[in-house]
């Protein structure tokens, strides 16, 4: 289980002083959560903190009771990065050995790391340089170096963003495929028709603040997901100024 207990993060100091995520609680157990919210409401920020990119400013992460930043906790996580980052004259699979290497203890053959590229569609390309890589060859590239080290939790920040609609089916396959292998996925997007198709739960973000958490289906009550979400933002804005 992923436990968010009172997670606050701040950036900045006095004038300049924001608060990204707001006295954050969570438990999450479901097998594909996905967190919804509009630019800036703190997804990414929160996915982050859990990988230990970012240190929370108050609050606890543990992953199945352990501390998320730790060694141990991130030997257990495969992350893909919104937007991800490659050395660009290295070919797809010198990239995955080169992101094997970074787990030791999990050390691949490239008929491994060859299975990897397969169920992100790219392995066709494997030996061209990323230089030359498309938009959505570099998303698939991204998820596939998530896998290298066989993860039991697996963190996903925007995977689906610039992919053509076979991209998109394929990756989301992929997530079935995995879930049913058993392994937890945490999923950012703002793409809400995805979120119906691939995830058990979610979570509604807005301004650093959790909305709503739990089943897709009891969050739509019958409503489309957009519709709701969009309620479910404005209920909150209203009820802000009514406050102030």
């Amino acid at each position: 289980m992923l436990s968010l207990s009172h997670v606050t993060k701040v950036y900045g100091k006095r004038k300049k002083r924001r608060l990204a995520v707001d006295d954050f609680s969570l438990d999450i157990e479901t097998p594909v959560f996905g967190f919804l919210g509009q630019n800036g409401a703190g997804k990414t920020t929160i996915i982050k903190m859990i990988t230990g990119l970012l240190a929370a400013t108050s609050g606890t992460i543990l992953m199945d009771g352990v501390p998320s930043e730790s060694a141990a906790s991130k030997r257990r996580m495969g992350f893909m990065p919104e937007t991800p980052y490659f050395y660009e004259r290295m070919t797809g699979l010198e990239f995955m050995r080169f992101c094997a290497q970074l787990f030791p203890k999990n050390s691949r053959t490239d008929d491994e790391l060859g299975r990897f590229l397969k169920r992100a569609g790219i392995y066709e390309a494997r030996n061209y340089e990323i230089r030359t890589y498309s938009k959505g060859m570099r998303q698939r590239l991204g998820f596939a170096q998530s896998l290298v080290n066989d993860p039991d939790y697996l963190f996903l920040d925007e995977p689906l963003d610039g992919l053509d609609p076979i991209g998109r089916h394929d990756l989301k396959q992929s997530m079935l495929a995995l879930k049913a292998e058993g392994r937890k996925i945490f999923l950012n997007t703002h793409i809400l028709y995805d979120v119906e198709e691939v995830c058990d739960e979610v979570g509604v973000i807005h301004e650093g603040k959790l909305l709503y958490a739990g089943p897709v289906a009891n969050f739509c009550n019958g409503r489309p997901l957009e519709e709701r979400f969009v309620a479910t933002v404005q209920e909150y804005e209203q009820k802000k100024a009514k406050e102030q």
